[in-house]
């Protein structure tokens, strides 16, 4: 029996665009953080190997920092590391990959081709490949079929499954069952895949190890697996960032914005990424959202809070008025009512709220 981490796309260096200045800084500097804490979690469990799937950089033109701390951290763990670079961290004579010194029970995959290593303490070979370039249109996988030698044959490799087009390594469930490997770790997709299986091959996506968006909501971690001596695999998925992203929806109809908000914040918020929509109806006035955000940006480490609230109904009965406000809210309503989708409909409620207020010369918070 032995024991094993998969992991893939940390995508270290991102930008986190989306954030402050400083709090941008900051995830980058935790992110660093990230080789450390993985040979912690992989020594605490008593890993034989680490598995990492590709995109572990953003991108080729890394910190210099940024793979330093890396290499330093994955050599802390003892156990062999074996990383298949993907389509961000592609392997070439300027990456990373090559020009800096890794420690010795590192093992990168640079060709485009499977490359196989045997770990005879473990009964074991890992194969992987690399992409060498930022796509990868043949599939690496293709063709590929292990020995009939009593091993256990594991692969860490970067790839699509089942694409719409074949651009990032694509691979179909008809090759991975071909294959006979023991377990395919794969990286790419950003979200993890629960255990799957094709053929006697069970395979899995672990997810990006933190997330960068809220595009990539919820847990975000690792798998750790165990080969029984029968050559089984299980699979548990730990759930490793520091921070989540959240959306929430919060319906403030007939309610006070902060009192509704109080009462649908989930009770530990302070490491998160939230992005509120706020809706249901409300005057004409609308909401101070900067005064919302300031008053709740404590319990999370970012608050996003978006109106996506529609003025009360009872404001469109003055629409049949003989007036330049009933001329106003007629042409609005005609707007509204012939929206394509919510967006649009947003707009025109915005544009009913700033109108009234021009009329009424007040002020719109």
């Amino acid at each position: 029996m032995f024991r094993f981490l998969h992991a893939a796309d940390f995508h270290l260096d991102s930008a986190f665009h989306a954030l402050s200045p400083q709090r941008a800084a900051e995830r980058r500097r935790e992110s660093r953080e990230l080789g450390a804490r993985l040979a912690e979690e992989a020594i605490r469990r008593g890993a034989d190997l680490v598995l990492l799937s590709g995109d572990l950089f953003d991108g080729t033109d890394s910190f210099r920092e940024t793979p330093e701390d890396l290499a330093r951290g994955l050599g802390r763990v003892g156990a062999n590391v074996f990383i298949a670079p993907g389509n961000h961290d592609f392997y070439s004579p300027e990456s990373p990959y090559a020009t800096l010194e890794w420690p010795e029970n590192v093992y990168i995959f640079k060709s485009g081709q499977i490359e196989s290593v045997d770990l005879p303490d473990l009964n074991c070979t890992v194969h992987g490949a690399a992409f060498t370039g930022p796509e990868q249109t043949s599939g690496l996988l293709n063709g590929f079929a292990v020995p009939e030698d009593g091993r256990v044959h594991l692969m860490t490799l970067h790839g699509d499954v089942e694409p719409s087009a074949a651009r990032y390594n694509p691979v179909t469930k008809a090759e991975i069952a071909a294959s006979g490997l023991t377990y395919l770790a794969l990286g790419h997709v950003h979200a993890a895949s629960g255990p799957q299986r094709c053929g006697k091959t069970l395979w899995a996506y672990p997810g990006c190890t933190e997330g960068r968006g809220f595009d990539e909501l919820g847990d975000k971690g690792f798998y750790f697996g165990t080969v029984s001596d029968e050559g089984a695999v299980t699979l548990e998925f730990v759930p490793f960032a520091r921070h989540r992203y959240g959306i929430m929806t919060v319906d403030i109809t007939a309610k006070d914005p902060r009192e509704a908000l109080e009462a649908a914040l989930p009770a530990w918020t302070t490491d998160d990424l939230y992005r509120v929509l706020l809706t249901g109806e409300t005057d004409e006035r609308g909401m101070d959202l900067t005064a919302l955000e300031t008053l709740f940006s404590g319990r999370f480490y970012a608050l996003e809070l978006r109106d996506c609230t529609r003025v009360r109904q009872d404001v469109w009965a003055r629409a049949d008025e003989d007036s330049l406000r009933g001329e106003f809210l007629r042409r609005l309503r005609g707007r509204y009512d012939a929206a394509a989708d919510d967006k649009e409909r947003e707009t025109v409620n915005r544009a009913v709220r700033f109108g009234l207020a021009a009329l009424d010369h007040r002020d719109i918070l």
